[in-house]
């Protein structure tokens, strides 16, 4: 039934979008559409050239963002300890992955306010405002950021990447480059979340060695022991609050 009123879903959709096409194309005929055009000119002012080469390089880090996102911010460790709970839970698909990757989304925004902010006001409101230019915008932007890496980066992360870049032993903190310590805080962000994913697991790794030994006891061998403690699990969570404990301890990691 399912399977039916999928492929019934599909056939709506894919007809609504013929007949949009259709439509587009006979309206198509009585008014001429606009259209962009890409040209490469040549042109005698450095400044030309200049500004096409900004416009193209803030394409290429819009088209990265998502990526940068992932690289300097909580989102990883928020994602991580989010999916090893999902996990420890036994639960399969739920939540959805597009659930946990939204509550990430937004438990990113809210633990990075403060430094979001921070740019905000240090950065882009002068730059807006056109009292610095570009270049000084992102360097005043970056600093916020790297303030906030350092907090999360472990010194032994940061000192791996130091002597893996072969670079002089950096004597303070803005010695050490941009390059080096987006992997260290990368590496530090991974073990955190892998650890809090390990005390995740303990209290229902213990429920559900406490259900397979009572079943093998009652010689119950054919049942399967994750079908037995899943309610035990999930009564488990409810009754401690669980997600109130799971996100109140992200928030406050990063503090």
């Amino acid at each position: 039934m399912k399977i039916i009123k999928s492929r019934l879903i599909k056939n709506v959709i894919l007809s609504l979008l013929v007949i949009c096409f259709v439509l587009i194309a006979l309206h198509a005929d009585a008014q001429d559409l606009p259209g962009i055009k890409l040209e490469l000119t040549p042109s005698d002012k450095p400044q030309d050239v200049a500004g096409t080469l900004q416009l193209l390089g803030l394409i290429t880090v819009i088209s990265l963002a998502p990526s940068i996102a992932i690289m300097v911010t909580s989102f990883t460790r928020i994602m991580i300890v989010l999916s090893f709970l999902r996990s420890s839970l036994g639960t399969q698909q739920i939540p959805p992955g597009q659930i946990i990757a939204a509550l990430a989304l937004f438990l990113t925004i809210f633990t990075m306010f403060p430094t979001f902010s921070q740019i905000e006001k240090v950065s882009w409101n002068p730059y807006m405002e056109e009292k610095i230019t570009f270049k000084e915008a992102v360097d005043r932007g970056v600093k916020p950021l790297r303030d906030f890496m350092f907090r999360q980066t472990k010194e032994k992360d940061l000192a791996l990447f130091v002597k893996l870049s072969k670079i002089a032993r950096p004597n303070t903190q803005e010695d050490v480059p941009t390059y080096v310590l987006i992997p260290a805080f990368m590496i530090s962000e991974l073990t955190t979340a892998f650890q809090m994913g390990f005390m995740l697991y303990l209290p229902f790794l213990v429920i559900d060695m406490v259900v397979a030994s009572i079943l093998m006891a009652m010689g119950m061998l054919m049942l399967p022991p994750v079908m037995i403690s899943l309610p035990f699990k999930l009564l488990l969570f409810v009754l401690v609050d669980g997600w109130s404990l799971v996100v109140t301890s992200l928030v406050q990691s990063f503090r």
